[in-house]
């Protein structure tokens, strides 16, 4: 009886079919790994390149393993960027922040100057240039008129005939409808002890108040654009101590306030070219 032959058990193979998500797993973490550091990189253009080409790698099934075996494209890299360089739209760059508000502070200089020029023309034609006059600074386009020109002595009520003279005012602030207007009025140092005004604080917002309003007869301008204002006797352009002076420190401005204003590039400015 022959012996029979034991046959060793077959060893089993293991189950390789986690390789394919594993070998995913590492193409992923690869593909990660080196965008983070392409990220922390200063060449942009290289980033770009790099990101393309992981881009065409992951969408198209290929993963890093496989990718030795893949054909390289007949067509030069540096030719294939040129020829998408040369497609793309050209797009023309926007002025930065700096420059645009230069162009604004000239166009706004250029039509305050305009202005300015129209409202002189007015008093010189009409003689009033002891009554009225403009400054035009960094800040501001004003005109300045005397008090007499518009009140009686201690009242704020207009006079008849400087009505025409707000309304001549009136016509050609519409010319600058965007900018806010500031109505203050200024006393001298005499106290004011009436039971209208008990005090120059209440006499001189009364009459840039009533001023104001005879602008706003105009309803061309927009009222939301404007502030009377009262500063009493405490801003002085002259001495008190004389009659001349005072009669100067009575008075009401018409302050055209710029949107842009630049300190720096009228420091050294004297005006006497925008003053009669």
């Amino acid at each position: 009886m022959s012996k029979k032959t034991r046959h060793e058990p077959h060893e089993e193979h293991a189950d390789e079919s986690w390789l394919l998500p594993y070998a995913d797993l590492l193409t992923l973490l690869l593909a990660l790994f080196l965008v983070l550091y392409a990220m922390s990189a200063t060449d942009a253009k290289k980033f770009q390149e790099m990101s393309e080409a992981f881009n065409t790698v992951l969408s198209g099934g290929v993963s890093v393993l496989d990718y030795s075996n893949t054909q390289p494209s007949k067509q030069p890299a540096d030719e294939g960027v040129n020829k998408a360089i040369s497609a793309a739209p050209v797009s023309v760059p926007k002025k930065d922040d700096k420059t645009a508000r230069d162009a604004l502070m000239k166009q706004e200089q250029q039509e305050l100057e305009n202005l300015k020029k129209k409202l002189d023309k007015y008093i010189k034609d009409n003689g009033l240039s002891t009554e009225l006059s403009t400054k035009l600074n960094h800040s501001q386009l004003m005109i300045t008129i005397r008090d007499n020109a518009l009140f009686a002595s201690g009242e704020a009520t207009v006079k008849d005939d400087a009505r025409k003279l707000a309304k001549a005012i009136s016509q050609m602030l519409q010319q600058v409808p965007a900018y806010d207007i500031i109505v203050s009025g200024h006393t001298d140092n005499v106290p004011m002890n009436s039971v209208k005004y008990p005090s120059n604080w209440d006499l001189s917002s009364d009459r840039a108040l009533q001023f104001m309003k005879i602008l706003l007869l105009n309803e061309s301008l927009d009222p939301k654009r404007f502030m009377p204002i009262g500063y009493g006797e405490y801003h002085p352009i002259a001495t008190n101590a004389t009659t001349a002076g005072r009669a100067k420190n009575r008075r009401v401005e018409v302050s055209i306030i710029r949107k842009y204003q630049d300190n720096n590039a009228f420091i050294n400015a004297t005006n006497t070219k925008d003053e009669k």
